[in-house]
């Protein structure tokens, strides 16, 4: 199947990689819904820095995913699903996991009853590495045990059962993608690339949690082909897949080449705010993505240090949209 001319929905579609999906849609002559969280001021996240002819080519669509009757009406004559659409951080999730979970779940289960009741050709629900928790084994391959670390990685665990439940209790057209971090420009502070960037652009001092967790880096615009392809192939539907570079990094290294890039003298400082409960801390992830190579033919292409030169240029030319000073949970 492929997506040209398509009916096709996105929800999420405001933040980080829902952005960047919903731009790349526009322009392949798809009918894109925007499906954005709603709030009084209009704001449409990252949306708000995609091209005017990107934003006038879609329809944006303000909801709730935990309100199914405003999910049914949207998915109205929608072909395509990317559900990209959750609460996503992890320190925001230790202080209101019953929102984490009414979101992340609840919210997951009125996109499948809305695709079933709509007869949607195919759903592609976003996963995240989270749910292996700390590695058993490396590199992580699909088989991996799913481990509740977080109140948010067990609702994206609940999340993604709910969705494996819906293809095989009742054949809706299902492909779970689970990309391991995903790294670019229009990411939040939440994330550690840009919390380094940010601080380090600002002052010679960063201020991070423990350094010694690896994780395995994918440039944005790599796990876009990912969803696309995920989408499109009809080998997907019932699959999980992970989306990842195949390669681990120490935070504390990750620092260092950013450092280097930047040309700077940094000094890392160690805040406990920003530390994970040691048995929530997820100390490994490496991504065995042999399965998305073999069932998608798909493989990372950007380098992390070519892909961090691009988030450097565009956060040195967006820095009014970060404050650096804030712990942004």
């Amino acid at each position: 199947m492929k997506l040209t001319n398509k009916s096709i929905m996105v929800t999420g579609a405001g933040g980080f990689i829902g952005s960047h999906l919903t731009e790349y849609l526009t322009k392949t002559g798809s009918d894109v819904k925007a499906f954005v969280r709603y709030n009084s001021r209009n704001d449409w996240g990252m949306l708000e820095y995609l091209p005017q002819e990107s934003i006038d080519s879609m329809e944006i669509i303000n909801g709730d995913l935990r309100n199914p009757d405003v999910i049914n009406h949207a998915m109205k004559d929608v072909d395509v699903v990317f559900h990209l659409g959750s609460l996503i951080a992890i320190p925001y999730s230790y202080l209101n996991p019953r929102e984490v979970v009414e979101t992340n779940i609840m919210g997951t289960l009125n996109v499948l009853n809305a695709a079933r009741e709509n007869d949607v050709e195919k759903v592609v629900h976003t996963s995240t590495s989270e749910v292996y928790g700390s590695a058993r084994y490396v590199p992580i391959d699909e088989d991996h045990p799913l481990q509740g670390q977080s109140p948010y990685s067990a609702s994206k665990i609940g999340a993604d059962k709910i969705a494996e439940s819906y293809h095989r209790s009742f054949e809706l057209p299902v492909a779970t993608i689970r990309p391991f971090n995903t790294y670019g420009s229009r990411q939040s502070a939440r994330a550690v690339i840009p919390t380094i960037i940010t601080q380090a652009l600002k002052g010679n001092k960063v201020y991070l949690g423990s350094l010694k967790p690896t994780r395995d880096y994918t440039y944005v615009l790599d796990i876009l082909k990912a969803f696309i392809k995920t989408a499109e192939s009809s080998k997907s539907t019932g699959e999980v897949i992970n989306v990842g570079s195949n390669f681990e990094v120490s935070i504390g290294e990750l620092a260092g080449k950013i450092f280097s890039l930047l040309n700077e003298e940094i000094e890392i400082v160690t805040d406990s705010n920003r530390v994970r409960p040691k048995e929530s801390e997820v100390d490994r992830l490496w991504c065995d993505n042999t399965k998305a190579r073999e069932l998608l033919d798909w493989e990372p292409e950007i380098s992390l240090d070519e892909g961090l030169k691009k988030v450097i240029e565009w956060i040195g030319d967006y820095q009014g949209l970060y404050k650096p000073g804030i712990y942004n949970r």
